[in-house]
């Protein structure tokens, strides 16, 4: 055969029968179809989801009943910081109503001061109803006088000038400002939201550690395809990011899951107290609890939990299948 024939010449020439019958065969078969390397359904995959779901519903579960508490908290601190009480004691040789009469007349006089209410010598026994109890003869029981006096919001008064003013006309008067039952409200809110958090911690810790092993197991599985693709030149960030896929999909179904189920539970809960509303026991329930409204910032943490669960879980795959690429490396 010359040198100077054409190449495609050669190239017929060179070819044998059987070429023909291989690109046959190959035709026959049709276009290739990509598949994932990791199966999509399989028993460690429901096991993983339902894991997911597990955790994300206590993190759910977790973030509303902290959502509630801090709301609860803020209303208790606004309801309680914008009034204060006088209490008036009876004293020996002292009128019990001039001296309540005159220490409303001192707190209308401070600046700040809204309005001004003077319980009566009944409404102030009533006030001790719950602890000693209804039908007794409180007229013999030194009784203090209550006064409540409302502030303007934004414009707090100088208690350490009412005190004064108080101690120096009404020496058996005392103010109380509730400045430590706000404070202990505040500390409850953020010790809730400090639990709040370190379950969230364990929740996410339980999750890594449910990832791992199996993103491990799947790999053991899968092993002769991630060897098969290292030999013909795939890379480890292919590999891992085949796993990380994967892996995102299922935590999205098992936070969806577990997600849903504490938004439902919560509504639930939200129309069980909508519909038990005015009864005695909802109304103390709401007063030490709040509304048990999970609102719009305890509905969207929810939701970031759910995006949360879903990246973890992605993340922590792709973080396994990379060190356990090294290692076989």
């Amino acid at each position: 055969m010359s040198t100077t024939e054409p190449l495609h010449r050669r190239t017929e020439v060179l070819a044998e029968p059987w070429d023909d019958l291989e690109l046959a065969s190959l035709a026959a078969r049709g276009p290739r179809i990509a598949t994932a390397i990791v199966p999509k359904s399989s028993i460690a995959g429901s096991s993983l989801i339902a894991v997911v779901a597990i955790m994300t519903f206590l993190a759910g579960l977790t973030a509303g009943a902290v959502s509630m508490v801090v709301s609860a908290a803020s209303d208790w601190r606004s309801d309680v910081g914008h009034e204060v009480t006088i209490q008036v004691r009876p004293a020996n040789g002292r009128d019990l109503d001039a001296d309540a009469s005159k220490a409303a007349d001192i707190a209308r006089a401070a600046a700040g001061v809204a309005d001004v209410r003077v319980y009566t010598k009944q409404e102030s026994a009533r006030l001790v109803e719950p602890w000693l109890g209804s039908g007794l003869a409180l007229d013999e029981l030194p009784i203090p006088r209550m006064i409540v006096v409302r502030l303007r919001s934004g414009e707090p008064p100088d208690f350490s000038a009412l005190r004064q003013a108080l101690a120096a006309q009404v020496p058996s008067a005392t103010l109380d400002d509730h400045r430590r039952w706000i404070d202990r409200m505040r500390a409850m809110a953020g010790t809730a939201v400090a639990a709040g958090i370190g379950i969230l911690l364990l929740v996410l810790a339980v999750t890594v550690l449910s990832v791992t092993f199996a993103t491990r197991g799947t790999m053991a599985a899968n092993r002769p395809i991630v060897e098969v693709l290292h030999y013909v030149g795939a890379t480890d960030a292919f590999v891992a990011g085949q796993f990380q896929r994967h892996f995102l999909v299922l935590g999205f179904k098992g936070g969806g899951i577990g997600g849903g189920a504490a938004i439902v539970l919560f509504g639930v809960i939200q129309a069980m107290n909508a519909w038990v509303a005015g009864t005695p026991g909802a109304d103390e329930a709401e007063a030490l609890f709040g509304s048990f409204s999970l609102g719009g910032v305890g509905y969207l943490a929810i939701f970031a939990e759910i995006v949360l669960m879903a990246l973890v879980t992605a993340v922590a795959s792709r973080l396994t299948v990379n060190r356990t690429l090294e290692r076989v490396d």
